[in-house]
Order: structure tokens, then C-alpha cells, then sequence
């Protein structure tokens, strides 16, 4: 029977690491670049630590570990039939996979308090688990990409993660739009509505107007018990456009009764406010104040953000946002933090899409050194051992064969030089560097093939 890989996951190829590194250590390289510093937590937490902070419906996506040995000691008849899965999971299962990123780093702070220095820049680069129904897009095992800065209400952080989000997708090449809201506008929003109580029920409505569109928005908000006098006054809230600074000017005046709405707008003016005086304005990556993002997670506190792709439809890319009792949920409250994640798998398929990997990545040999016997080896091994000090990947070819067999291997693996010697180069003291995208030859000293290539 052919072997195979759960659903849900995925083997990748060499050629698909090399672009996933590629996103991994641009996105490395940048949070480094702003001070951020790297944690890794264990691939197994305990149960304990998971269940109860995901929602009922995240805790039926956790993987469940059974404990070692005889798990079923203990555990009765009665039990099986009596208890809930959940129940029954807490019994036979000590550990669990992480579902996300956020949890664990919560555990984290709480366990490390008296080690860290706040504020505490983190980022984190790590595979997560969730048992989903797996579809297009939507993996069992996917990796997250996280930086959060925890022990400061500061907005100059808000303004940070901007930048770094503006300068990992200068970087890919990827034109982008930052949404910003503040989950204080929404709380306001709710307020001047006469719906405090429903703040929840509008954001998760709301959140998903550019999945399903305003009228099943609106049918949604009646679901949840809004009076149609309260929908309509949320209509040209939701559907409010023009500049940041139009919008912002717009909603003083709606807001002019909720001081938490107030709030909130005034956070943002500060974010995109500083911002602008940083970066300036282009056509590859720009700010946008956008009231109909919520986030679903009902944790965040203040500003959050989502980032799509101008020229590629798939969902957001990076997303994040700041919440004020991160590590709450392990008794200790009051730590605020926030914090972004990139979506790599996503990165991946923009970057696929629009052709965006230079080179280098998808071909890490620059140079193959073409075998034609044992003495053209013995021959090439110096000038290749030179050309790797200099810092350029290169190979050769292990085996005397054919050169036609020699040169086809270059083109799969789309290697960009090829260096052939023959006895009129050994006489000569050279090679001959060939082109493979152009074919031009080149009859070059070891010296000259490096600076060539380089």
C-alpha cells in the first residue's frame, strides 16, 4: 500500500522550502531590525492551558494527546457513557497541540514574569494545530509568523508594527492596504446605537461584509435582535468613505456621546497620524481607516489591523491588533500587549502568483562544475572550494556521465551557471563559464569565473 500524509497537511519540496525560508527570514530579519526578540514554546501544551480559551467551538478543534501508556486505567464503563467528550478528553488526555501562538506566550509571560524585562518584544515562527475540516486554503498544520510587545500601552507601538508590515512587503515586492479600526469606535458605535449589549453580535456582523455582502450583514444584525431603526442608523457607519481624515472627522461627530468611542477615534488619529510623518505615501502600501473591521477574536481591546493584497483576491495576509489582559486568563491581569502575525501560507501564494521570488531563492546553485573523469574533478575542487569561500552556492556534478545528462540536470534544477573543463582549459589554467539563460561561453581563470558569477 502507497504511504500517505494525514488531510490537512502537506510535504514540501525543496524548492518550495527555499520560498518558505525566503518569507520566513525576510519577516525574521525585519522584526530583528526593530528589537524584537525570539521565543520558542513547546508543540505540546498541557490541556489545561488550552481548553476553555479558544470558545466551545475552539476547543473541539484542539488535537488532543492520549496520555502514555494505559489510558484507559482508570476510566470506567460508566464514565465512557456518562461524561462529555470534553469530559472524558480531560481524562484521558494530559496535552494537546497548540492551536495558536497567543495562548502559549500568554503561559509564557506568566510562567518567565520574573525573568523578563518589560516591555518585552517578542516574535515567534512556529508550526500551530487545529483539527478542521480541511479545504482549499485551510490546513490541519499551518505556520504563524508573531510579534507582540507586551508590558506597554504605548500607541508608538501600534505605529512599530505598521512600519514593520510596511517594510516586510516592501521587501516581497507585495503592494498592500493596512486597515485600521479600534475596537473602541465599534464599543461606541454599539453605544450611540442603544445596543451596548449587542457589541459582540454587531462586530462579528459586521466582519464579514466583504465575505457575504450588506443585506445578509443586515439580515445577520436582525438575527441578532437589532431594531430596524438601530440597522439603519448603522448604514452609512458601515458605508462610510472618503480619506482617513474625512472618516475620522465623520465619526467625532457620531461618536460626540460615547467617550469610549471618542477614544478610540483618537487612538487611531495618533497611529495614522505618526505614521504618515514616517513613511511616506505610496502607490505600493497604504493606511486606511476601514469601520467594518472587527476581527472575530473578541480579546482585542484597542486598534487592530488586517492587510490584503492590491493585486492578488485572497483574504488578509497579516492581521493583529491590541489587547489589554493578555495573560489574564492565567491569573495574573493588567499586562496589555499587542501584537501582529503574517499568514505565510498566504504570502506564499501571492508571492507564487505574482512571480515575486528573485532568483537566488529558486535556484540556490549558482554553478555547476560539469565531471568529465577523475582528473577534470580533481582539477575543478579547488576553484570550487574558492568559489564557496567567496560565498557562492555551487556543486559538481558527482558522476562521470554524459554531458548531455550533465547539462539537463542544470536545467531542472534551473541552475544558472554551468563550468565545463576540458584539457584545453587545464592547459590553459581555465574554465569556460557558460550561460544557461543566454548561452554565451566564457573561457575565464578561477579568479574571473568568481568575480563573474558574483
Amino acid at each position: 500500500m502507497k504511504p500517505s500524509i494525514p488531510k490537512g497537511t502537506r510535504d514540501f519540496s525543496a524548492l518550495e522550502m527555499a520560498k518558505r525560508n525566503y518569507i520566513f527570514d525576510t519577516i525574521r530579519s525585519v522584526y530583528a531590525l526593530y528589537g524584537f526578540q525570539q521565543i520558542e514554546t513547546p508543540a505540546m501544551e498541557n490541556l489545561s492551558t488550552l481548553m476553555g480559551k479558544y470558545g466551545e467551538e475552539g476547543d473541539k478543534l484542539l488535537f488532543k494527546i492520549l496520555n502514555s501508556g494505559d489510558f484507559m486505567r482508570g476510566v470506567s464503563d460508566e464514565d465512557i457513557q456518562q461524561k462529555t467528550a470534553n469530559q472524558l478528553a480531560a481524562q484521558l488526555c494530559e496535552k494537546g497541540l497548540r492551536y495558536d501562538l497567543t495562548v502559549p506566550f500568554a503561559r509564557y509571560v506568566v510562567q518567565h514574569r520574573e525573568e523578563l524585562v518589560l516591555p518585552f518584544r517578542r516574535y515567534q515562527i512556529q508550526p500551530v494545530w487545529r483539527a478542521d475540516r480541511p479545504q482549499k486554503g485551510r490546513y490541519r498544520e499551518f505556520y504563524q509568523c508573531d510579534a507582540d510587545v507586551v508590558g506597554s500601552d504605548s500607541l508608538l507601538n501600534e505605529v512599530e508594527l505598521m512600519q514593520i508590515v510596511t517594510e516586510v512587503f516592501r521587501r516581497f515586492g507585495v503592494r498592500v492596504c493596512i486597515k485600521i479600526n479600534n475596537r473602541k469606535i465599534l464599543t461606541g458605535i454599539a453605544e450611540v446605537l442603544g445596543a451596548a449589549d449587542k457589541i459582540v453580535d454587531i462586530t462579528v456582523a459586521i466582519d464579514k461584509l466583504d465575505k457575504i455582502g450588506l443585506d445578509n450583514v443586515n439580515a445577520e444584525l436582525r438575527e441578532d435582535g437589532l431594531t430596524e431603526e438601530q440597522i439603519e442608523k448603522l448604514q452609512p457607519i458601515i458605508l462610510l468613505s472618503g480619506s482617513n481624515d474625512g472618516k475620522i472627522a465623520t465619526m467625532r461627530e457620531v461618536l460626540a456621546q460615547s467617550e469610549t468611542g471618542l477614544k478610540g477615534i483618537d487612538e487611531v488619529e495618533f497611529v495614522l497620524r505618526t505614521y504618515s510623518s514616517l513613511v511616506a505615501e505610496s502607490d505600493s502600501c497604504r493606511l486606511e481607516l476601514d469601520l467594518t473591521l472587527a476581527r472575530g477574536l473578541n480579546y482585542y481591546t484597542g486598534c487592530i489591523f488586517e492587510v490584503k493584497a492590491l493585486d492578488v483576491e485572497i483574504g488578509s495576509i497579516t492581521g493583529g491588533g491590541r489587547y489589554d489582559n493578555l495573560t489574564g486568563i492565567f491569573g495574573m491581569p493588567g499586562i496589555s500587549g499587542v501584537g501582529i502575525s503574517f499568514g505565510a501560507d498566504r504570502i506564499f501564494d501571492v508571492l507564487n502568483q505574482l512571480n515575486l521570488y528573485p532568483e537566488s531563492v529558486v535556484s540556490a546553485t549558482r554553478v555547476l562544475f560539469v565531471n568529465f573523469g577523475e582528473t577534470e574533478a580533481a582539477y575543478c575542487l579547488p576553484v570550487l572550494a574558492a568559489a564557496r569561500e567567496a560565498g557562492i552556492c555551487c556543486e559538481i556534478y558527482p558522476d562521470s556521465v554524459k554531458m548531455k545528462k550533465q547539462m539537463t540536470y542544470a536545467n531542472q534544477k534551473q541552475i544558472p551557471f554551468v563550468a565545463i573543463v576540458g584539457e584545453n582549459e587545464m592547459n590553459e589554467g581555465k574554465l569556460t563559464l557558460k550561460n544557461m539563460t543566454t548561452g554565451e561561453q566564457q573561457l575565464l581563470t578561477p579568479e574571473e569565473l568568481i568575480a563573474a558569477v558574483k
